[in-house]
């Protein structure tokens, strides 16, 4: 706006009167005498209080803090710097700035041990929360260059409050694990203390099947260390860089006369093939962001929401292959990962310890943009064999599903659970009842698909028709069965066979009784009977599959009111 005053006026005076005019129209105001334009007063915005600009540049009190502060971020020690890149490793906040681009939106307890008379940056811990694939997180992550990451009073207080802040949010925690364990020689208030690092565990379980926390290895985390990793719902390890275990190497040689490296005591082979505390190895550590940076796109942000949607893609092989791919003789084995290509959306099958327990397959995709969880027996393995390395880590991909809402797809091809001496002792019968459990426990839509054989428990564990799944369909190729015709022949009719002198008679007769089996226990007899919902064409597996699970995604199910089970 334009305003017009007498030709006395003052400049000074024409720009107060232009600052009253601009804040009370809130407008732009020219202020002219005559011809001549006197000021020009642009409106600065609600709150602005008309006055003299401050002088440009910080205080010095404010160029005192800004050199704390980056003393505090260089880490410690320049010589243990030095020795990151021999290990393959980057500095601690660096690593930051690869995770989040933009940098992390706060950091909490900087000068934690500010004022110590040993040097101890942020006391080896930082903490904070930052924005992650467009998504908001909690975070904490080692600073190996301090006291080899070792964790003391001021850096487990910040730990602990991280963790009760995500509790509160309902936010995702990320922990970047880096840590030699507790720093024995500042143990006091820390060690046993009700807020000290026996807390961090007790913090893990509340959390657990609340938010996601999910944890990255970058170093040998040892003792206490070792614990955050396998309290995470998903662990990733890196390539010749981490290793966990209960303790050193040094230590375990001292107890009990072992001699062994970091690597063979607790690396990445060891955690991903035998333990199972190790959900991927990943390569290095752009690698290790890469694959949580697709994990999450699976889960939701606490168990109250549920997991993202995505716009849904092709499958990357034609549903029309799946009949193909399923062998006629039903004992020769193929490749469960080949149909599942042909049903979920072409790139997202993400697969989760691919090295333990291969007999069964566990992992993420989608359908049509919807997440899943996938629990499938992998033929090419075992002949699918349930052994006990795969029904824990079933019970336990299962379970988290169940947590985080993701609803579950079954599909079964298993002679059942393994039978032998050595499965007894490695716990087949506690195993597998975990998994059962698991399965009976989920609340969340379940499909089951019998694809070729479900003998034994193994329908059971796979979800079969008593175990309340939404729909169990099945395809030309299933049979449901005690027992396979081999092994019910055998138990049923040897003593009869035996008594054939004639072998080729003895064969036919065989030949015969397997027929007759077959047709029993073929999944014709069983939707005659009822006993599944359908018998779908193989091409149509997906079409039907994406129809059920948006049909069913708002089954709700209630389990009996109590406290807990006692099975896991």
């Amino acid at each position: 706006m334009k305003v017009r005053v007498s030709e006395d006026t003052t400049e000074q005076e024409a720009e107060i009167i232009g600052e009253a005019l601009a804040a009370q129209y809130y407008d732009d105001v020219t202020v002219v005498a005559g011809d001549r334009q006197l000021v020009e007063v642009p409106y600065l915005g609600p709150g602005h209080v008309p006055g003299p600009e401050p002088e440009m540049g910080p205080t010095e009190r404010e160029e005192k803090i800004w050199e704390e502060i980056a003393e505090i971020n260089a880490g410690g020690p320049e010589k243990y710097k030095e020795q990151l890149p021999d290990q393959g490793k980057q500095f601690v906040r660096d690593r930051i700035d690869q995770w989040f681009e933009d940098g992390f939106l706060f950091e909490d307890g900087r000068f934690a041990e500010f004022d110590a008379d040993d040097t101890l940056p942020a006391d080896g811990l930082i903490t904070g929360g930052a924005e992650f694939e467009g998504r908001d997180i909690h975070f904490m992550a080692n600073d190996y260059t301090v006291k080899r990451g070792s964790m003391a009073a001021k850096g487990v207080e910040k730990f602990l409050r991280m963790q009760q802040r995500a509790l509160k949010t309902g936010r995702p925690v990320l922990y970047l694990m880096d840590s030699s364990g507790g720093r024995i020689d500042q143990q006091t208030g820390f060690f046993a203390n009700r807020e000290g690092i026996g807390k961090y565990y007790y913090n893990h379980s509340m959390l657990s099947g609340r938010v996601p926390q999910i944890c990255v290895l970058y170093g040998p985390c040892i003792a206490g260390a070792a614990y955050t990793p396998v309290f995470a719902d998903f662990t990733i390890m890196v390539r010749d860089m981490s290793a966990m275990a209960i303790a050193s190497p040094r230590m375990v040689e001292m107890v009990t006369g072992e001699e062994i490296s970091m690597d063979d005591l607790g690396g990445p082979d060891v955690h991903s093939q035998y333990s199972g505390s190790a959900d991927l190895v990943a390569d290095d550590e752009e690698h290790a962001r890469e694959l949580v940076a697709q994990l999450i796109t699976y889960l939701p942000d606490n168990s109250d929401k549920e997991p993202p949607q995505t716009e849904g893609r092709h499958p990357a092989t034609s549903p029309k292959d799946i009949d193909s791919i399923i062998p006629q003789d039903p004992n020769r084995g193929y490749d469960m990962t080949d149909l599942i290509d042909c049903v979920v959306d072409a790139g997202s099958w993400f697969e989760l310890q691919p090295e333990f327990g291969p007999e069964m397959l566990t992992g993420f995709a989608r359908i049509d943009g919807r997440p899943v969880g996938i629990v499938a027996n992998q033929p090419a393995q075992r002949a699918g064999a349930i052994f006990p390395d795969a029904a824990q880590k079933a019970a336990e991909f299962i379970w988290k599903c169940d947590a985080f809402n993701v609803p579950l797809l079954y599909l079964a091809d298993t002679p059942g659970f393994m039978a032998g001496s050595q499965v007894e002792k490695e716990a087949i019968l506690e195993k597998g009842k975990k998994m059962i459990y698991a399965t009976s426990s989920a609340t969340v839509p379940k499909q089951c698909v019998v694809v070729r054989k479900a003998y034994g428990a193994g329908i059971y564990a796979m979800s079969g028709p008593a175990y309340d799944p939404e729909s169990t369909i099945a395809l030309p190729s299933g049979e449901i069965a005690i027992m396979g015709p081999e092994a019910a022949i055998n138990a049923v009719y040897a003593r009869k066979l035996a008594e054939i002198d004639d072998p080729e008679e003895r064969k036919q007769r065989e030949q015969e009784l397997r027929e007759e089996y077959r047709e029993d226990i073929d999944v014709h007899r069983m939707a005659s009977e009822v006993v599944i919902d359908e018998i779908v064409p193989p091409s149509t597996l997906r079409k039907e599959l994406d129809a059920r699970f948006e049909f069913y995604e708002t089954v709700d199910k209630d389990l009996p009111d109590k406290k807990h089970g006692t099975i896991l």
